[in-house]
């Protein structure tokens, strides 16, 4: 197990380059010029030249590239080109922002999902199958931004009971551990945990029909053991594949709630992104998207080490 773990880290770093080249070269030739965030329209050419210099913005994408890596092995992630404030600094509050969004849509749509997909694969062609299955599929089918909008436009306009924007009263980006701030995560959070908790209604639905249908839960039930014990095994054997999904599924809700956060005006990552996007702001840009692909490797060697230690049957090695 040892070995898997530093065979995985050492992995890690070509990953992290590549990730890294990629996507320098992707916002580098997008289109716009990254020093209109900096100087005004109407600035004179040798004072946009003498920034782009300063910035190292003159120089060719590879020594740029170099540049920029070797402050990334640091720890150093730039500095903005539209507030001037170091990026790490803007970067720190909404990793955890978004990791908290993340982590409460991705279990709240894990437990529906087992609910709804245990019930389904136990029950399989009945009424609540179908019922299941149905809500599985137009839960993976919604826009989770479109949902949004219709969540706001009903509870926060209509109904007036959630509030629609921000992360804290006024539409406050600071966050606090009191029912002011928690009832403004609600929302984002459902409409975040739609699209989990169809996928996991489905993979649960797979596996436990799967299960269900193997030589020792018929011997199982021959010993006389109640329904209830059944399932008991029946969870045991679907949980590392269902921990499998669930750990994917955190993963793409930090790298892809840019429009939920956009919606909700949530201060994360994704609010982070789409402000950078507009602002040409390459070094929000660059350490944001590095360190969420970062966050994803660490995340999915977790679970792996998480599976084998629910299930010894998996070798790692």
């Amino acid at each position: 197990m040892l070995l898997y773990l530093l065979r995985r880290v050492f992995y890690a770093v070509p990953i992290a380059l590549a990730v890294g080249f990629v996507c320098f070269m992707l916002v580098q030739i997008a289109p716009g010029d990254p020093i209109n965030a900096i100087v005004p329209p109407d600035a004179p050419a040798d004072v946009v030249d003498q920034v782009r210099r300063d910035y190292g913005l003159d120089k060719p994408l590879l020594v740029q590239f170099g540049l920029w890596l070797s402050k990334v092995a640091v720890g150093d992630l730039g500095r903005s080109l539209a507030t001037g404030r170091p990026v790490w600094a803007d970067l720190h509050s909404a990793i955890g922002n978004t990791l908290m969004l993340a982590f409460a849509a991705s279990s709240l749509g894990f437990v529906l999902g087992c609910v709804l997909g245990g019930l389904a694969g136990t029950f399989r062609g009945s009424v609540l199958d179908r019922t299941a299955v149905g809500v599985a599929v137009a839960g993976v089918s919604v826009p989770h931004y479109w949902l949004g909008m219709v969540m706001v436009v009903i509870f926060s306009v209509q109904l007036n009971w959630l509030p629609a924007m921000g992360a804290g009263p006024g539409g406050s980006s600071d966050w606090g551990w009191d029912w002011d701030h928690v009832k403004h995560l609600v929302l984002p959070t459902v409409t975040l945990s739609v699209i989990p908790m169809g996928i996991v209604t489905r993979t649960v639905r797979g596996i436990v029909a799967e299960i269900m249908n193997q030589e020792f839960v018929v011997a199982l039930r021959g010993k006389g053991l109640t329904r209830w014990g059944v399932f008991l095994h029946v969870v045991k054997n679907a949980a590392p594949n269902a921990l499998a999904v669930m750990g994917l599924q955190l993963g793409y809700l930090m790298g892809g709630s840019i429009l939920v956060e956009t919606v909700f005006s949530w201060p994360g990552t994704g609010l982070l992104l789409n402000s950078a996007i507009f602002q040409r702001d390459l070094p929000v840009l660059q350490g944001t998207i590095l360190v969420l692909a970062m966050f994803f490797v660490a995340l999915n060697l977790c679970v792996d080490l998480v599976q084998t230690a629910l299930d010894p049957r998996i070798k790692r090695g």
